[in-house]
């Protein structure tokens, strides 16, 4: 799966970057995508639940 953040709905919670340190990561008060390989590693669709604005769409990989 791909994370990508919409930055104008992102609320800089930090939500993210608690649930998965590794992909995510605020910066300017914005959550980041800092490795999207780790997406497989970490538990991003829990990301998805917590993320309350839905900043955060998880695409299929091709």
């Amino acid at each position: 799966m791909i994370p990508v953040v919409d930055q104008r709905a992102c609320i800089g919670c930090g939500a993210c970057e608690r649930i998965c340190p590794e992909v995510f990561r605020l910066i300017n008060n914005k959550s980041n995508v800092i490795d999207s390989d780790a997406c497989y590693t970490c538990e991003c669709e829990k990301v998805l639940e917590e993320c309350k604005p839905r900043a955060i769409t998880l695409y299929d990989d091709f």
